[in-house]
């Protein structure tokens, strides 16, 4: 498989690495050196791109590769507001998307954890729930997407809470994510459910960038043997 790594920082090294032992090639790889590189004719050389920049950049890669018939895997958080205008064009262009906030198999196991005890505590008012995520100090964006996407899990499927905050609140209808940007830390999520008689807590733990990088392999070598659509990360894990 040949892939376009849109975004060639860390964590495309990574993708890098990862995707050559796996035995596919790297046709493209833009960062912010050679982005005249970045062009319709240069990504149409790609079966596949893997976009991991940032959120003031995210939509117009993501519309440029549309625009190239390429399908693509977007790591990039921080521009969900746009969401709409990115799966209208997607749609309308017949392109084929795979998003997530984050492509660790693990945390998107954990996601589904955490919606099952969203709904096991949903009856449970006497806790109170909260999020903990801890990154590395050239994170751009706070909260973490993981976290949003922890947030709306429980939100979904625990009526005691009804919008999330950042920072401490004492409105119990919120819930409370805390940011921390602590050098070095890949990536720790902690949701907590508190009560004056006990807490209980659920944890996902990073090491390093190898989980994150081979789950973005993952979903490109998905993404280029389907239909065109947009997909998450939980089409691949579905029994």
């Amino acid at each position: 498989m040949k892939i376009a790594l849109i975004g060639y920082g860390k964590m495309g090294k990574a993708i890098e690495e990862i995707a050559i032992k796996n035995g596919h090639e790297i046709v493209l790889k833009i960062s912010s050196q050679n982005i005249s590189d970045f062009n319709i004719e240069n990504l149409q050389q790609a079966d596949v791109a893997i976009e991991f920049t940032n959120p003031h950049s995210a939509v117009d890669n993501l519309n440029k590769c549309f625009d190239a018939n390429i399908p693509v895997v977007c790591g990039s958080t921080g521009w969900l507001d746009q969401w709409q205008e990115i799966e209208n064009y997607c749609t309308e262009k017949n392109g084929t998307l795979l998003f997530a906030s984050n492509f660790s198999v693990g945390v998107n196991i954990f996601f589904e954890l955490n919606k099952k005890l969203a709904m096991l505590m949903s009856n449970r008012p006497e806790y109170n729930i909260s999020i903990e995520e801890i990154h590395h100090t050239q994170k751009k964006d706070a909260p973490s997407g993981t976290a949003i996407t922890l947030a709306d899990g429980i939100l979904n499927n625990n009526h005691n809470k009804e919008k999330w905050v950042l920072g401490e609140t004492a409105n119990n209808a919120e819930l409370s994510i805390t940011s921390k940007r602590i050098d070095p830390a890949p990536g720790t999520h902690i949701i907590n459910y508190n009560s004056s008689i006990d807490s209980i807590e659920i944890k996902h733990t990073a090491h390093n960038r190898i989980g994150f990088a081979s789950g973005a392999v993952l979903a490109a070598e998905f993404i280029a043997r389907q239909e065109s659509g947009i997909y998450s990360f939980y089409d691949i894990l579905k029994p």
